[in-house]
Parts: structure tokens; sequence; C-alpha cells
């Protein structure tokens, strides 16, 4: 149930009613109208703009069609007042009883409670982490991999058909660096002395154990001969090694990705051939001069024809190369291939989950999109600013199983896989995130996760203790629906109640936006007005949740404490983060 949307239909229904019987003139239009929570809560609980957005097709002041639109509203059975402010805005305050009757529907849904129809079943591809399959997932990935994941669950909890994707980038040069870099542990394994690892290979212990593989599948066979012979062999080998790797640590995080597409088996396919078929039949490819970069210019550059995609037409700066000076295709035009390929999967919502140093990337690759697609798809990218990792007030930097930095596996065996998700997901993915390893793992209002989950742990807590008088049978959420809930009348109680009524809208402007931090920020509120609540509780005995002389009352504050449970354990199902019953 949307507080939100339920209202929104009883206006839309007024309106319909006064075009009817003639008081307004017919044909207006309803969908611009928002209902909303206001921002000062002492407005009441209801907001509208309705009057403003209709006037002038009414041929209307607004506060006089305010004034019309208040008189029926004032008459439902939900609302008690009704007051006009501002220009014309419509606030309403809603009756005690609708907010008994939103704790019976979180009851009814258990921590399904904020799912809806809102996206309609559309298909949504959230494509996340996207690594070079060159070594182990490290602190950055993980915040995109978070970011990914919980805005896929977001999306899929508010009506969406979501699939997650990881692209491999396995056709460029990097793989090759890697496979020279795995032959060099190869041989090292085979008992010969490497040396330090070469300027340009990578270093990492990682490949260690791939190199160990390497000899015991295939002894000395690729001793001695040339690179030619087995650079696809080593190439192939350590990037499905690599990838196996990634999906451990991965899996670890809580992520397990619906499919998993090669950058090289597009190209074998043909997709890249197709997709530029497609652009050139558009017009969309042609041979040009690019003008020098602005600012200063580099050494190398030389004014040269080269094979240009039409960015510029899609709303980016400048047309952008698709071919390199060898005329093999450019990391771009393969990456056009990879959405191309979405597009023709019937994706036309794509989501990318990129890191900060794409940002040059994110105009190019939007214009490709809607070129490939003839306007029909649309991406939208997010990009993840980097993580600083500290403890005891110092950068934590390096890695020695990575080589030069802290990998995604080393973050969650010292703090956890919950910590790591909930903690990635409190400020919005563009802004630059300090993770204090000791304030993680801090019992204290100072740490996110903790106060969230302390807030589930003691709703449990509660229910727990109330076995003293009563069973367990009294107290399961299906006995709780049936509580009186005209007990419930205390203002603290139902702000709690008001702030879970707008969890599904939460989940609907947030799922919209594309944005799952939004969602750390409604579980902090939620946390703190249930501990203000037990804290009122703990000074004043009328408050408290049981009390053994009134069934009554326990059971309808019982069922509270049961819907905010269930509450919670909505939003941390969006971060992926499990909800604990008891906190040691």
């Amino acid at each position: 149930m949307n507080l939100f949307d339920i209202f929104k239909g009883h206006i839309s229904t007024i309106v319909s009613s006064m075009m009817s019987d003639g008081t307004l003139p017919g044909g207006l239009d309803v969908e611009r109208l928002t209902v909303e929570p206001p921002r000062d809560v002492s407005h009441g609980d209801v907001t509208t703009n309705a009057a403003m957005v209709l006037c002038k097709q009414a041929g209307m002041k607004p506060r006089d069609l305010a004034t019309l639109l208040a008189d029926r509203l004032g008459t439902l059975e939900d609302v008690v007042s009704v007051e006009i402010a501002g220009p014309g805005f419509i606030n309403l305050r809603v009756a005690p009883g609708f907010w008994h009757r939103t704790i019976t529907d979180i009851l009814s849904a258990g921590s399904a409670y904020g799912d809806s129809e809102f996206g309609a079943s559309e298909k949504v591809n959230v494509e996340y982490v996207s690594a070079n399959p060159t070594g182990p997932l490290h602190v950055a990935h993980a915040r995109g991999a978070v970011t990914g994941d919980a805005l896929a669950k977001l999306l899929a909890k508010a009506g969406y058909d979501v699939t997650t994707e990881y692209y491999i980038n396995d056709a460029g040069a990097q793989v090759d660096t890697l496979a020279r870099s795995a032959h060099m542990r190869y041989c090292e394994a085979l008992g010969e002395d490497i040396g330090s690892i070469p300027e340009g290979l990578y270093p990492g212990d990682y490949l260690v154990p791939v190199g160990k593989a390497l000899a015991e599948r295939d002894g000395d066979r690729w001793v001695g001969k040339e690179e030619s012979e087995w650079l696809q062999e080593f190439r192939e080998f350590t990037v499905a090694s690599m990838m196996e790797m990634v999906r451990d640590d991965l899996k670890a995080l809580g992520v397990e990705q619906d499919v998993f597409t090669s950058e090289n088996a597009l190209v074998q396919a043909g997709v890249v051939d197709d997709v530029m078929a497609t652009l050139e039949s558009r017009g969309l490819i042609y041979t040009g001069v690019l003008e020098p970069p602005k600012g200063k210019i580099p050494d190398d550059w030389e004014p040269r024809p080269q094979t240009l995609f039409r960015a510029t037409e899609y709303g980016d700066d400048v047309d952008r190369p698709i071919k390199k000076p060898d005329g093999s295709w450019t990391y771009f035009t393969n990456d056009i291939a990879n959405h191309f390929d979405k597009y023709r999967r019937g994706f036309n919502i794509q989501i990318d989950i990129f890191g900060a140093d794409h940002g040059g990337y994110v105009k190019r690759m939007k214009a490709a999109t809607m070129a490939i697609s003839g306007g029909e798809a649309e991406l939208d990218i997010k990009l993840c600013q980097l993580v600083h990792l500290i403890k005891g007030g110092q950068p934590v930097r390096m890695s020695k199983r990575a080589g030069n930095f802290v990998t995604l596996r080393d973050l969650i065996d010292e703090v956890g896989k919950d910590v790591v998700r909930f903690i990635m997901l409190t400020r919005k993915n563009d802004s630059q995130m300090e993770f204090d390893l000791e304030k993680a793992l801090e019992q204290s209002r100072d740490n996110p996760v903790f106060y969230v989950q302390y807030a589930h742990a003691r709703c449990h807590s509660v229910l727990r203790n109330a076995l003293g008088d009563l069973s367990a049978e009294d107290i399961t959420p299906e006995k709780l629906r049936n509580a009186d809930l005209d007990h419930l009348n205390d203002p603290a109680e139902l702000d709690i109640v008001r702030i879970m009524a707008n969890w599904p809208r939460f989940v609907q402007s947030a799922a919209e936006a594309h944005e799952p931090h939004r969602i750390a920020y409604y579980l902090n509120d939620l946390a703190t007005g249930f501990h203000a609540l037990w804290n009122k509780g703990k000074d004043d005995a009328r408050l408290r949740f049981i009390h053994d002389d009134d069934r009554e009352l326990t059971l309808a504050r019982l069922a509270l404490v049961q819907a905010v449970a269930f509450v919670i354990a909505s939003g941390l199902a969006v971060f992926g983060v499990t909800p604990v019953e008891e906190l040691r």
C-alpha cells in the first residue's frame, strides 16, 4: 500500500467528479499533480500541488481551486483536517485509523512490504564490476559491486524485470600481458629462477597458483617455445582462472550475477560487424580529421584521417574514433557492440556502474546507445568514486597478494560481508568515501550498520521478552494483525508508523532515480525513531512495550514492534544484508 498513491487516486477521482458535475471544465490532465509528504511535518501528513497544476487548465486562481478541492477532500473518511498553504498547496492530516491499517498491511506482507508493480515488468539490464580479468577485485570494485547489486534488488522490488551482468574485457592487449605474466609463473613452477617480475607485467602473487596449475597440466610442453605457440593457450587458461577467482570474491560479497558476457566472444560472433553495419546504414560512420584536443597538444598528436562515429549527433562533445591506426577496432567500438547486444536481447533500459576513471566515457557511450537503438534504448551510467581505507587514523594501501592495492577479499575478511555492503551504500555513488575499518566494527551510534541492526535486534528482544506472559502463538504476525490497534495513540508511536507508511513510496522513488543509497537514509530514520521510542519507555512506564496488567495494549505495541522489524528487514534485503535478531 502506497499512502501517496492512494491519495493521488482520491484526488483524481474528485477531479473527475467535479468535471462530470460541471464544477470544473472537462479534459483536465491530472498526470502532473504530485502527492507527497510535506517538507515540514508540522504541516500535516500529505501535501499536494493539484490546485497549482490544474488551475491554468481550469481557468481559475490556484487558491480558489484549492478551496474547491479541499472541501471535497475533507469529506474523505481517512482525513481529519485540510489546510491550504502558500500559493495553493493542500495539506491533509490523516486519521489514526489509517495508520493502524498500515501496521496491518505490513504484518500481512512481512519483509515483502514495499514490493510493487511500479516497474510494470519492464526489462532492465544492470552491468556492474566488469573489471579487467587481470587480477583480484579491489576495494573500488567492491563499491561498484555493491552499488550495482543493491540497485538491481531495488529495481526488482519496484517491479522491474532485472538482469544483472558482468562484461569480461578479455579482448585487449592487457590480456596478452596477463598471459605473459602467467607464463613467467609457469616457468617458476617448473624450477626456473625468474628473478624479479619485469616492468609492465603483473607482479602479484595471485598468479603463482595459475602458473602451478599450468605446470601440473602441461608439464614442460611450453618450455623454450615461441610466444606465438603458447600465448593463446595461456590467455584462455589465465582468463578462466581469473574469472573463477572473481566469481568467488563476488560470492563472498553476496553477489551472484545472472550473465557473464565475453568481449572476445562478441567479437568472434560478429556482433562488432553487425553494429558497424547498423551505424553505417544510418549514415553515422565517416572518415574525417578531428580537431586537436583542447589545452596542451600531445607531442605525438598529428592530424590524420580516421574512421569516426558521429557521436555529436547524440549529444557528445566530439565525434569518436572507432578504428585504431592499424585497422583494428577501438575498445570503444567493442563496448558499443556490448550495448548493441543488450539492446537486441530486449533491454531498452540499460544501467552501467563504472569507476571514477570512466568519467570521460559517459557522453560517448550514451550517444552510442541512442544511435544503435534508434533512440529506443536509454543508458544511465553511475560513476563510483574512490574509497579511501583508513585504520587507526592511517591510510591502508597495500596488499601483498595483489601487489599494489587492497583486495576485496582482504576487506571482507577484515569486517565481514554485511558491513562492507551497508557502509558502501551510505554515500551516493559519485561522492568519495572514507571507510574506517575500526569504526565499521564499533558498536556505537556512529556506525550506521550497527545502529540499524541494533534496532532490528531490539525488536526481536522485545518479542522474546513478551514470551514471559504470552505464548509464541499469541505473537505471530497472523495473530498480531487482529490486535486492537486503537491503543496506539501516542504521537511517538504514530510518528514511527508514518515513517513505515512512506517505505513503498521511498522504494519507488529510489528505484526511479537509480539511487540505492537513499535506502540507508531511510533505515537510519526508522532506526532513530524506534530507538527514541525505546528510550522513552525507559523513562515513562506508560510507553513500555510490554504491560503485565494490560494484554490488549501489549499486543498492540508488539504489532508495532513486529512491523518495524519487517520494514527494517525489507530495507536490509535491498542492500543484501542479513538482519540479525541478536547482537553479540
